[in-house]
């Protein structure tokens, strides 16, 4: 009976590492996706603020590891080698620490990240040409689809340099509402206007956004909460594992 046991959790463990290797190469694709992508708000903020820069790195390393930890674990349990479930262990132990202290910051944080965030977009605007396509063309493409303009209202526009020193009505043309008349509707740049009864959308981009990081958050909260229960439960069959080997066997790992 106590075979059987002993068997079912080096499966079971077996099992959960494989997962754990899953959702490690989440992580790590996520924090790729938030340091490479150059379609979506993301970009918009990884090009101002060194900050995401950084957690990108950080949950690509974040992601490595626990692919790392899950593969030895893997090894560990089905040849019960248990230096390999101590390490696994261990550094299971010092990931979830990891985890619960950036949840923790973040979340005392999130009003300063916030300003940042507001900070980061209102400059950009200020400095707003229509020609830096990493990121001003992905605040257009945001303007346009989310049917917004300026980040708390179009009146963040008028601190634009270009607009502010030029001789013509400007505004920006990807806050054109189509459904008022007006001048031909372009994509990007800056567009002129006879009067200074712009066609644009009257509502800030402001509560879109937020809802979209929310949304995008709420996929990054479940896989956390994943990865934190699959790393419990690998803490303690390892820990269960560990116990029940009496002698390491060495000669049962194969040999390359």
């Amino acid at each position: 009976m106590g075979k059987g046991c002993i068997m079912a959790t080096k499966y079971f463990l077996f099992l959960f590492n494989l997962l754990f290797f899953i959702f490690g190469a989440l992580i790590m694709g996520f924090g790729l996706w938030v340091l490479l992508d150059n379609q979506s708000f993301i970009a918009v903020l990884q090009e101002s603020s060194n900050t995401l820069k950084v957690a990108s790195y950080i949950l690509i390393g974040v992601g490595s590891l626990s692919m790392a930890m899950g593969f030895f674990g893997c090894i560990g349990a089905i040849y019960e080698i248990r230096c390999l479930l101590g390490l696994y262990f261990t550094c299971l132990l010092l990931i979830l620490i990891a985890q619960v202290t950036a949840g923790v910051l973040i979340y005392f944080q999130r009003d300063r990240l916030k300003h940042e965030m507001s900070n980061i977009i209102k400059n950009m605007l200020v400095n707003y040409t229509g020609q830096n396509r990493t990121t001003e063309h992905t605040w257009d493409y945001i303007q346009r689809t989310m049917k917004c303009c300026g980040w708390t209202s179009p009146s963040n526009w008028t601190e634009n340099i270009w607009i502010k020193n030029s001789s013509q009505i400007l505004y920006s043309c990807s806050c054109r509402n189509e459904s008022l008349s007006g001048t031909d509707v372009r994509e990007t740049g800056l567009c002129e206007h006879p009067s200074a009864d712009l066609p644009v959308y009257e509502t800030g981009c402001i509560s879109n956004v937020e809802g979209w990081l929310l949304e995008n958050s709420g996929v990054i909260l479940g896989i956390c909460v994943g990865v934190a229960v699959v790393e419990l439960l690998g803490m303690i069959l390892s820990m269960c594992l560990c116990k029940s080997v009496v002698q390491e066997d060495y000669t049962k790992v194969p040999k390359y």
